[in-house]
């Protein structure tokens, strides 16, 4: 990345599936993101417990010798539904306190294969980008084309005029974990002129503000 500033990202957020999928392509993609983050000395930020590709990327990350924070809700923890988490453990009492302590503990974010939750995560967090609340870099790390169909609902949105080419680069895709860090490191967040101007509330009432207002 010769001639591009480089981004310093400490910790990474990884939003993904709780199961491991049909393809095992997903499992392999999931442990050598985990490895990247490691041998990059990038630590974890992620749901917690040890299911499905969440538990593979915690695994590798602590594997390497970086820090793994889980961030789950209580309700996870009754009767052990999730497994034990990889590393040190924050409760919280909702999901939406679970995403917005991702926000503020994570300097990027990364959506592997998933279902609805990885979804509402990364759009969550892909539509508080476009409010401006905060200005940190999203990717998909698009295995096996697993993303192709909603990067295309994406462009198809564009295209449409619901999503604007400047809204559009908020998120960004690549095809292996090192070239997805790389594009991570190297994002430059631009601020859309009018939504630039919103002012929100400081970290010790921002919760609050956003459980009351941003369902998008």
């Amino acid at each position: 990345m010769e001639g591009v500033s480089v981004r310093k990202i400490k910790k990474i957020c990884v939003f993904c599936g709780a199961n491991s999928g049909k393809d095992v392509a997903f499992v392999n993609a999931a442990f050598h993101l985990g490895e990247v983050l490691g041998k990059r000395k990038i630590d974890l930020v992620y749901g917690g417990g040890k299911l499905g590709l969440m538990g593979c990327v915690s695994t590798a990350v602590a594997q390497h010798e970086r820090q793994v924070l889980g961030i789950i809700p209580s309700a996870f923890t009754v009767n052990n539904l999730v497994g034990e988490t990889c590393g040190k453990e924050i409760k919280v009492a909702t999901m939406q306190e679970r995403l917005v302590m991702m926000m503020e503990l994570s300097d990027a974010f990364i959506a592997l294969p998933g279902g609805f939750g990885t979804l509402e995560e990364l759009f969550q967090m892909i539509s508080w980008a476009q409010l401006n609340i905060h200005k940190k870099p999203i990717g998909l790390l698009n295995i096996n084309g697993f993303f192709n169909g909603l990067l295309s609902f994406v462009d198809h949105a564009v295209k449409q005029e619901f999503i604007t080419p400047r809204a559009r680069k908020i998120l960004i895709s690549a095809t292996t974990a090192d070239e997805l860090v790389d594009k991570l490191q190297a994002f430059r967040f631009e601020s859309d002129p009018a939504l630039s101007k919103l002012k929100w509330s400081p970290s010790s009432s921002q919760k609050e503000k956003l459980d009351l207002t941003l369902r998008l």
